[in-house]
């Protein structure tokens, strides 16, 4: 029996994107999950693109009454989550309908408790890039103080395992707070397919510039994993190096796709 797969999306302000994520939801051939959807009070039209979808008894809204960030929108949907895998997908991100049969499967065959997948990148419009994003085979605790490898939208850990997490309110980088609190109890390993598609867009959080992404890299180690500031800093140099090093063995553009 299949067992049930909840699954965490943040949204705000997402009307022009998330009903294809929710159809990426619907169109999976593993069909035992929960759509767990926290809109962080959005101003656009995204609860009338939500409504339609609602008759199907899987996906669940939550709707806050003032904008507090993605961290606490995936605090809540960790909260309200009753399966045993946990998954993540944001509002604007897209899956490939065998992603969670595969990855589920992958993860119980080899008994392992939090995995991940590579993606690809799409534009705004969900025309493909070229470029396909991948990772190291495990990592350790230790790996992830080096960088956070895994895509958001490619991660699925065993509730069973970690029980309840709940992470900080922090702006940015409360994904990767939350692998690090993750890996405490288990390994991380990759599913070497390309199962995701993440939306690049303008305007969007995840993108920022290297002295924003310094910031926020040690605010993560010195305020929310507590470390001293030597170490902080330690870390977020690391962060630096292997985020280089990601880009060279791990990010690969296909110059001859198809778009």
């Amino acid at each position: 029996m299949e067992e049930l797969v909840s699954i965490i999306m943040p949204s705000y302000n997402t009307g022009d994107f998330i009903s294809q994520s929710i159809e990426s939801v619907l169109k999976q051939t593993y069909k035992n999950w929960e759509l767990l959807i926290v809109d962080d009070c959005s101003t656009d039209n995204t609860f009338q693109v939500i409504r339609p979808f609602l008759h199907d008894s899987r996906i669940k809204i939550y709707k806050g009454n003032s904008n507090h960030g993605a961290a606490i929108c995936r605090n809540k949907g960790l909260k309200e989550a009753k399966g045993r895998w946990i998954a993540f997908l944001d509002s604007d991100d897209l899956w490939t309908p065998d992603k969670l049969e595969k990855q589920i499967k992958f993860m119980k065959k080899n008994n392992y408790h939090f995995s991940y997948t590579n993606y690809e990148e799409v534009d705004s419009d969900g025309n493909r890039t070229g470029i396909t994003i991948s990772g190291p085979k495990k990592i350790t605790r230790t790996g992830f103080f080096n960088y956070c490898w895994p895509g958001c939208l490619t991660v699925v850990y065993d509730k069973k395992t970690t029980g309840l997490i709940q992470i900080v309110n922090i702006r940015k980088n409360n994904d990767y707070a939350l692998w690090l609190k993750v890996s405490r109890t288990t390994d991380c390993y990759l599913l070497n397919e390309c199962l995701a598609k993440y939306r690049k867009r303008k305007g969007s959080i995840s993108n920022h510039g290297y002295l924003e992404l310094i910031k926020w890299h040690y605010i993560l180690f010195r305020h929310v994993e507590g470390l001293g500031r030597c170490f902080s800093v330690v870390n977020t140099v690391r962060n630096i190096i292997f985020g280089i090093y990601k880009k060279s063995h791990y990010v690969k553009f296909n110059r001859n796709i198809y778009v």
